[in-house]
């Protein structure tokens, strides 16, 4: 065993004293199974609990990542409102009982209002591979400290089946916070409701940046309602420009390097803002698209007054107009890793399949929100074609989107918006636009768009072409940078620039914003042949009001299908 940390850390609130009951199980029944209703989080309890922990070493915000190896590792990272000596993981297992690992504290102090963020860390390793683990979190704190307990289970070595689950864009359950709505409760419930073995969660956590005085207190109550799920599997998440907070380290994601220890990708200087992962037959590549990107969406002061930070921080008023803008942060250096990674698991013979995450989209027709992004389509769709990439998983736009599998582009096929001159957009190339829900992915790349986490602007309208009624997509090919409206010192950034008709697109859910992608991965057998079964199941009714019918809702605990593909890749090794 031993402990690892590194980059930054978090704050506090709700003290998780036993483990919830996280087997209420949603049962299923075939692929168009009803799920059942799961009790929704706490907040008044929460909100109770962080009081009376007041600045003890109490632990809270628990959450599980992988480590290098999730075979036989598993990182345990929590939070406490003050600081916590002897902080520690007491591990029992096979062999093992109350085996006491030491935690590595990281902290930093919020940029914007001054608070003082404590996170723990503690790296597991040397464990049994497909093994159930209980653990301990506690702290000394004078006997003050009340413990946590949880349980996690190691990934099986080698060719096994497996499922994991994904959305993205959660926000927290407190609506007294922008974007965020009760459906995130539930959202992570659904989570526990299929027992995956991990969770991805493509970007845009919790918006924070949205609130900019509170930063830590939107994290906090983030961690708090994952800690339903998120201290009993791993939850593998990717930074979005959410993540993107003023005066919060190089490229704003300070908060969120220091709640996650991640894989490390081995770039110095740049560990957590993207990485890789093997389980059983597949690979998983965490990508930070905001490297890549023409889309300007990090934290931004529209105006009319500056945002002023609050004066123990020292830092100056931002002024009206400011954004921050992270494009090509890394010089390269995340696409020149993308490539070697993806090149090595082609010629490694244990791996089948290869998922990619990351927040923005390189396919997307929604009207109302963000739509696809040409800085992908240039940097990471070649490199996806070269090296088979399987399947790609976002979030960004609130809705849920399937493409046909794809495979290079279509020259000069988009036009400017404005204008309608002709523009290069890169459209991704359909290798068939016959749905038969079985795709050999061998020949083309599946996207899907899955961001129905939780928050409260659901974006399940969009775009059509007038003259023929067919899918039609927006796309960013240039810096969206703000600009100056016609009221002083108010500024907004512009939409995409460019359109396309998205003849990419295979399926859209025009129902609700919300939902879940639950992916069974079969290592195959005497065929030749491995697949995934991919689902996505939907909460009808919880948008607070449908855009394609005016209707309105309210938070819902019940998912139900929407539909089902299956893809299939001939297997590396016999």
């Amino acid at each position: 065993m031993n402990t690892a940390a590194d980059d930054q850390p978090s704050v506090p609130d709700e003290p998780a004293a036993s483990r919830p009951s996280r087997r209420q199980v949603l049962s299923t029944a075939g692929a168009a199974g009803l799920l059942a209703t799961v009790p929704v989080l706490r907040g008044t309890e929460r909100a109770a609990a962080s009081t009376s922990a007041a600045s003890n070493g109490t632990p809270e915000q628990i959450h599980l990542t992988f480590g290098a190896d999730p075979a036989t590792s598993m990182t345990v990272s929590w939070a406490s409102p003050g600081h916590a000596p002897g902080a520690r993981v007491l591990l029992t297992g096979p062999h093992l009982s109350d085996v006491k690992v030491p935690a590595v504290q990281r902290t930093y102090t919020d940029g914007l209002n001054g608070e003082t963020v404590w996170t723990y860390h503690t790296e597991l390793t040397q464990l049994a591979p497909d093994a159930e683990y209980s653990y301990v979190v506690t702290a000394d704190n004078d006997g003050s400290a009340t413990p946590f307990r949880g349980t996690f289970r190691t990934t099986p070595k080698g060719r096994a089946p497996f499922r994991f689950t994904s959305f993205g864009d959660l926000a927290t359950p407190n609506t007294a916070w922008v974007l965020s709505y009760g459906q995130s409760a539930y959202a992570v419930a659904a989570v526990e409701s299929f027992s995956p073995l991990f969770h991805l969660l493509n970007g845009d956590l919790c918006y924070a940046n949205l609130n900019p005085a509170v930063q830590p207190a939107v994290w906090r109550d983030f961690g708090n309602n994952n800690q339903a799920s998120a201290a009993y599997r791993a939850w593998m998440p990717v930074a979005g420009n959410h993540e993107i907070e003023f005066t919060n380290g190089p490229q704003g994601f300070t908060s969120y390097l220091t709640r996650y220890h991640l894989p490390d990708n081995g770039v110095p200087g740049l560990r957590g803002r993207w990485y890789s992962f093997q389980v059983g037959n597949v690979l998983f590549v965490s990508l930070q698209a905001d490297d890549v990107i023409y889309q300007d969406g990090g934290a931004f002061v529209g105006g009319p007054k500056p945002l002023a930070p609050a004066a123990s921080t020292g830092n100056p008023p931002i002024e009206p107009g400011t954004s921050f803008y992270v494009r090509g942060y890394s010089g390269g250096a995340q696409t020149a890793w993308l490539e070697q990674t993806l090149a090595a698991a082609r010629r490694n013979p244990s791996i089948d399949w290869i998922v990619a995450q990351m927040h923005q989209i390189a396919c997307s027709s929604s009207i109302t929100g963000n739509g696809s992004d040409r800085g992908i389509r240039e940097q990471w769709l070649p490199l996806f074609d070269k090296y088979q990439v399987d399947l790609v998983l976002n979030g960004h736009d609130h809705d849920y989107e399937r493409s046909f599998p794809v495979r290079g582009h279509d020259p000069m096929a988009g036009v400017d918006a404005a204008t309608g001159t002709p523009v290069e957009t890169l459209r991704p190339h359909p290798v068939t636009t016959t749905d038969t829900g079985v795709f050999d992915t061998s020949k083309g790349t599946v996207h899907l768009v899955l961001g129905g986490g939780g928050t409260s602007a659901p974006l399940d309208d969009y775009g059509f072409d007038t003259a023929d009624g067919l899918p039609q997509a927006k796309i960013f090919t240039k810096p969206n940078r703000p600009f100056q409206t016609a009221t002083p010192d108010v500024y907004t950034r512009a939409a995409a620039d460019a359109r396309e008709d998205a003849i990419w697109s295979a399926r859209r859910d025009t129902s609700t914003g919300y939902g879940i992608g639950v992916f069974d991965v079969d290592p195959g057998g005497d065929d030749g042949y491995t697949s995934i079964t991919v689902r996505y199941f939907h909460a009808l009714g919880a948008d607070p009001t449908n855009p394609n019918t005016g209707t309105k809702g309210a938070p819902n605990s019940v998912y139900t299908h929407f539909e089902t593909v299956k893809l299939i890749r001939p297997r590396s090794r016999p």
